[in-house]
Formats: structure tokens, C-alpha cells, sequence
């Protein structure tokens, strides 16, 4: 296939357990791909084929597929809910074109939704919404579309409307078309017909055609005066304007199913085939400049005939030895090519290319723009490289990633098996760019840092169980940070006079706090030349490399600003080396007079919680030094959002539920960093040095 307007490169992204891997297999069941329907609660999902996701009903790794529908080809990528692997939902919005959001009829828009759907807009990509499990307790299709308006403050577009609430949900109204299609209860997707909309919603269901016809025409003037004028448009022309308003974001054509019970999922591929845009139709990623990042104003744009521009998005390794999964944006790509990658400047052979069936693999000669394919094999390449012909090199926007918010000490039980775990973690790493390694030089330890307990947790899971690896894992450590509170000016002179010639640098300086999130900012006002400006890269690189290690525990020092006012120099003795030594001594001197402070990690906490625990659960948070920003009780409960320090959530789980006799659900993501209470930092201080002291 080469026609470019029947691919779709889309997404599946949800809140956790809203079934975006049911409504994959459900795809793949419909398209021909799979025959059998594995059951993600039975741990047999086509996609989530890592045992950890099996034993814990989650998805981890996002996983590709492709099939076809309607003569269409569909690259399809399963993307994790789990808030501790968003770097997964990113790197793939990154590469697609289109999405479905999932949200379930009962727990609707769950905070999770909100991070993917931020995230998706960040990268402007062009969404449907599947509202699933409408035969569950408590579902409620208005609610849910209500909930997208507020809560996202996105604009749905109701396509469909639900026939039956709860478990008497039978099919669907296609408010276009204006029919009803209805499910036998045998559970098999074939099993539909379609009929007449039922006597008692034609007043429902003309309200919302009515609704779906305004929005869609606003989109073409001509048509709107049509309309306006009483003359309906042709369905033709409705859909060409669903399509284009989809495309630009305007609205969000929204459908209701349940992808368990196989209702309602042939409109919801129908409306990608319709309204989700191919690959030409996006706008094409900006090209960057190598050295600083910014857009250079080229774009990739995407056609078989230009040369090669491939981003890699994906590292993966598995028993067929390490896949790489690249998104080619322009260009074509053969077995047996030699291309470049702009990042490390070297050349790579591309040896097997495949397409990937979740795990299974078929294997191809070429590929070309539009595809998402995986190579077998590339040495040196990470996520985020840019794939390019070398006689035209180029590079694309890079992947960013959030920093980790956590670590822990692991250490190998067996003592041979440390050059192992050496090998795995770095497999591990190039594979998860938000999962870090370092090793504590005084110690000897191996940290490993992460986005939260569940990503660490699983990552030992993988070590242990992939590469025969166990560990002894210490505690959780937070990362926290260290600032200064109050402006202070100061002097240092460093010299030092022995044999040969002396080192001299003095300067005078004024340290002030930054603005929150602002880092680290040097600034030179010497005038009259008694600092020589040769000198000033130095002593901004001393200032900056002493920011790693504050002066309380030894945390890296955030938000300063440093002013360089005046100072001295000796015409013999003086160096880059003098100053940026007087620059170290400086800091060390002074920011214990500014004020040094503490700061904890705070985490932005959303917990869901039955209405009879909610006392408990708020009691609870409160105890934890959260502090509660919203409540907002819906159907089936409450959900409390709050700040809260991240080193008063190790375990919080297991405590709500005991609170809430299981019911009680949480997710949480690092929001900012604040200052410590006095008592809470006078401990952790008093833990480091004793750690220091044991070492």
C-alpha cells in the first residue's frame, strides 16, 4: 500500500481500567487480526504481553499493531494509563497522527484522562472519544460528556446516543445516519442490526442530530447559510466538516460503547477511517537545530519521493534481541540502507525491518513515510534520535522528559551477578528515558530513579525476572532540593602563594533568591575592568558546578541568582583557575548566611474515595500535610484533590484501602517543589549526615 490518505497512525490513551487495551483487542477482533478475544482481566490481551502487565491488568509498554479496515491501514499504538508511565503516552502522541480517548461511563474524566488529554494537546493531536463500559453500574453518557466539557474544557461532539442505561444497554443511535444499531446478546461484534431509531427517544435523538448539524456547519460558511435558510446539508458535506473541525481541534466527535460486550465499536473504526487525519494532513514536524535546539522554521514534510527523516521513539528489547521503533516522516527506508543518525553523527546499516502484531512480527523490505515500523538491531541509537539520509542531514524536535521524583539503593544479593545487573539496567534505561541510574561514588550503591514506587516496583520486577537479577532494595529516598531565602552581599578572595607563581582572585558578589523554577542565573556588572571579562565563564562555572551540592545535606540547590559587582586581579597571579576556585569558596561562605532552606518534592494527589470514607480519607491527607483543593462527589463517590509531600505517600495505597474497604483509588504526579517544615528538614538532615557517616 502507498496510497498516503488510507493510513492512520492513531493512539489508544485512558485513565487506568477505563479499557483502552479491551477496545484494542476489540480492533483487532473486527479488522481480522485476531480470532480468539483475550481478556485483559484474565491477563491474555494481544497487546500487554509483558507478564508483569498480564499479572497486574495494567499496561506498561505501549505496543504496536497494525490491520486494516475499509480498505484503510491502521498503525495502531496501545498506550499505557498508569500516571507513572506517562513518559510512554508522550513519546507516542509524539509520533502520531491521530487518537481515542477512552473514558469510562462510570468513573469519566479521572485524573489521568486529564494528563494524557493535556499532553495530547501539547502535541495538537487530533482525538475521537470512545465512552466505554456504558453497561456498567452507574454509567452515564451525559454525565461523561459534560464532565469533557468542564473538566477538559474540550467540545465534544455526540455522534452517538447509548440504547438503555446500565445492564440493559442494547446498541446504539448513529445520530447522522439516523438509525439504531442493536446487539444480540451472544457478545460477537457481527451480530447487529440495524433498525428504526426506538419510539421513545426520536425526540432525544432529533434534539442532538439537530445540535451535531449546527456545530458541524459553523465549520463552512456556504453551508452555514444554507442551513440557516432551512436547507439541510448532505451528509457528505456534514461529514467533510466533522472531519476538517477535528482535524483543527474545533471539537472532539464523541461515541459511547462498551468494547467488553463488542457494542459499538464498528462506528468508532468508521469514525477513524472518516474524520482522523492521514498522515499528510497533519501539520509536519519542525526541524531543529542541531546545536541549540530552536526550530530552524523547515519543516519534514511527509512524501515518499524526499529524502530520509525518521524519528526513533521506542527502544525495546526482547527475545528477538533489540528493536527500535522509528516513525518515518518523509522519505523511504530500504533493507540494506546506510542512513544517519544526527545525534551521535554516526552511520548505521538498517539490517531486519519489521512490522510489528504486538509480539508477533512480520518482516518487510522497505517502508516508507506514514509508516511506524521497528528495526532489528541499531547499535547507537536512543529515543528521541533523529534518522536521516547522510547526504542531508537534519534533525527533528526532540522528545522532553520529566525528571524523576524518586530513587532507591539496590544492590545485587548475589555478589557475582553485579556486572550483570550492570548490563540489564543499561538495556533498561536506553528502553525508559524517565527511569535513571547513578552510582553514589562515597557508597558504591546503585540508585535507581523513577517516576514513582509502582514504576521502581516493576522495574525490579523486570531485573529479577527478564535478566535473573535479584536485589536487595533499600528504602525509597525523595529527591529533594535545597534554596536560599534572603539576599545577602559578600566578598571572597582566594590566594595562595607557594613557589613559582601565586593564584589571586577576589570578588565581590551579591546572592539573592530566584524566582521559583528560574535556576540558576548569573549576572556581571564589573565596570572599570577590575574583573577582566576573560575571567567571568570561569567563575559562572564555579558558581554553577557548586549548585550540585548545597550546603544543608548535600542537595542540589535550585532558584539563585548571582550578581558579580566588582573585585580585583593580580596581573601575574591571576587564572581562570584562581577564580573559578574563588567562586566555590564564595558559595560556600555565603549561602549558609542567605538562609539556606530545604525543599520537599510536592505531588499533585487525586483520590477517589467512597462517600461514607470520605471523613477518613480527608482526616488522612490532612495528617499527611496535604493540603485539600477540591472535592467533587459524582455518582459512585468523591474525589479529593490535594498537595501533598511526596515522602509522606510511600505506601499510601494499602492505607486507603484498608480506609475504604478497598474502593478507594489514587494517582499522583510531581507538581512543584516548596519548602520544608523546620521539623521535617531537621530530620532529613540528621539521616544524610548519619548515612554520610556510615559510608
Amino acid at each position: 500500500m502507498t496510497d498516503l490518505s488510507k493510513y492512520r497512525n492513531i493512539g489508544i490513551f485512558a485513565h487506568v481500567d477505563a479499557g483502552k487495551t479491551t477496545t484494542t483487542e476489540r480492533i483487532l477482533k473486527l479488522t481480522g487480526k485476531i480470532h480468539k478475544l483475550g481478556e485483559v482481566h484474565e491477563g491474555e490481551s494481544t497487546t500487554d504481553f509483558m507478564e508483569q502487565e498480564a499479572e497486574r491488568g495494567i499496561t506498561i509498554q505501549s505496543a504496536a499493531v497494525t490491520c486494516a479496515w475499509k480498505d484503510h491501514r491502521l498503525n495502531i499504538i496501545d498506550t499505557p494509563g498508569h500516571v507513572d508511565f506517562t513518559v510512554e503516552v508522550y513519546r507516542s502522541l509524539k509520533v502520531l497522527d491521530g487518537g481515542i480517548g477512552v473514558f469510562c461511563g462510570s468513573g469519566g474524566v479521572e485524573p489521568q484522562s486529564e494528563t494524557n488529554w493535556r499532553y495530547a494537546n501539547d502535541s495538537g493531536v487530533s482525538r475521537l472519544i470512545f465512552v466505554n463500559k456504558l453497561d456498567r453500574l452507574g454509567a452515564d453518557f451525559l454525565r461523561v460528556v459534560d464532565q469533557v466539557k468542564n473538566v477538559l474544557a474540550a467540545n465534544p461532539l455526540v455522534m452517538t446516543l447509548p440504547i438503555g442505561r446500565e445492564d440493559e444497554f442494547s446498541g446504539v443511535v448513529d445520530l447522522l445516519e439516523n438509525k439504531a444499531y442493536i446487539w444480540d446478546e451472544s457478545g460477537q461484534p457481527e451480530n447487529y442490526e440495524i433498525t428504526d431509531v426506538p419510539a421513545d427517544m426520536e425526540d432525544e435523538v432529533a434534539e442532538w442530530r439537530e445540535k451535531l448539524i449546527e456545530s458541524a456547519v459553523e465549520i463552512d460558511d456556504d453551508l452555514m447559510m444554507a442551513y440557516m435558510e432551512g436547507e439541510e446539508p448532505s451528509i457528505e458535506d456534514i461529514k467533510r466538516c466533522i472531519r476538517k473541525g477535528t482535524r483543527d481541534l474545533t471539537f472532539f466527535p464523541t461515541f459511547c460503547g462498551s468494547a467488553f460486550k463488542n457494542k459499538g465499536m464498528q462506528l468508532v473504526l468508521d469514525a477513524v477511517v472518516d474524520y482522523l487525519p492521514s498522515p499528510t494532513e497533519v501539520d509536519p514536524q519542525p526541524l531543529t537545530d542541531k546545536e541549540t535546539g530552536e526550530p530552524t522554521g523547515e519543516v519534514a514534510t511527509v512524501d515518499a519521493d524526499l529524502p530520509l527523516k525518521a524519528l526513533a521513539f521506542k527502544i525495546m528489547d526482547d527475545r528477538f534481541g533489540a528493536l527500535t521503533f522509528i516513525r518515518i516522516y518523509s522519505g523511504r527506508m530500504k533493507k540494506g540502507d546506510t542512513i544517519l543518525n544526527s545525534a551521535t553523527g554516526k552511520t548505521e546499516r538498517i539490517g531486519r525491518m519489521v512490522e510489528m502484531q504486538a509480539d508477533e512480527r512480520n518482516e518487510l523490505t522497505e517502508a516508507q513515510a506514514g509508516d511506524i515500523i521497528a528495526v532489528v538491531g541499531m547499535k547507537n541509537v536512543q529515543t528521541g534520535h533523529t534518522l536521516c539520509d547522510p547526504k542531508h542531514e537534519c534533525t527533528l524536535e526532540a522528545m522532553i522528559f520529566p525528571d524523576p521524583v524518586i530513587s532507591i539503593a539496590v544492590a545485587p544479593k548475589d555478589k557475582g551477578a553485579s556486572e550483570k545487573m550492570g548490563v540489564a539496567i543499561g538495556k533498561m534505561v536506553a528502553e525508559d528515558p524517565s527511569f535513571q541510574v547513578e552510582t553514589d561514588e562515597d557508597s558504591g550503591e546503585t540508585i535507581l530513579k523513577g517516576m514513582g514506587e509502582l514504576h521502581l516496583d516493576i522495574k525490579v520486577d523486570i531485573l529479577k525476572r527478564t535478566y535473573g537479577v535479584e536485589l536487595e532494595v533499600g528504602q525509597p529516598q525523595v529527591a529533594y532540593r535545597e534554596t536560599i531565602t534572603k539576599p545577602i552581599e559578600d566578598s571572597y578572595t582566594h590566594k595562595k602563594q607557594s613557589g613559582g607563581s601565586g593564584q589571586f582572585g577576589k570578588i565581590d558578589y551579591r546572592i539573592k533568591p530566584g524566582e521559583q523554577g528560574s535556576g540558576f542565573t548569573f549576572t556581571s556588572t564589573v565596570v572599570g575592568g577590575n574583573v577582566p571579562k576573560e575571567f567571568f565563564p570561569a567563575i559562572e562555572k564555579g558558581f554553577k558546578e557548586m549548585m550540585q551540592t548545597g550546603v544543608l545535606a548535600g542537595f542540589p540547590v535550585l532558584d539563585v541568582e548571582i550578581e558579580l559587582y566588582d573585585g580585583a586581579y593580580h596581573a601575574v597571579d591571576s587564572s581562570a583557575v584562581a577564580f573559578e576556585l574563588a567562586a566555590r569558596g564564595a558559595f560556600r561562605q555565603s549561602i549558609p548566611k542567605a538562609g539556606a532552606q530545604l525543599l520537599e518534592p510536592v505531588m499533585k494527589v487525586d483520590v477517589f474515595s467512597p462517600e461514607d470514607n470520605i471523613g477518613d480519607v480527608i482526616g488522612d491527607l490532612n495528617r499527611r500535610r496535604g493540603m485539600i483543593k477540591d472535592q467533587e462527589p459524582n455518582a459512585t463517590g468523591v474525589r479529593v484533590k490535594a498537595d501533598v509531600p511526596l515522602s509522606e505517600m510511600f505506601g499510601y495505597i494499602g492505607h486507603l484501602r484498608t480506609i475504604t474497604s478497598g474502593r478507594g483509588q489514587f494517582s499522583m504526579e510531581f507538581s512543584h517543589y516548596a519548602p520544608c517544615p523546620n521539623n521535617v528538614a531537621e530530620t532529613v538532615i540528621a539521616e544524610v549526615k548519619e548515612r554520610n557517616a556510615k559510608k
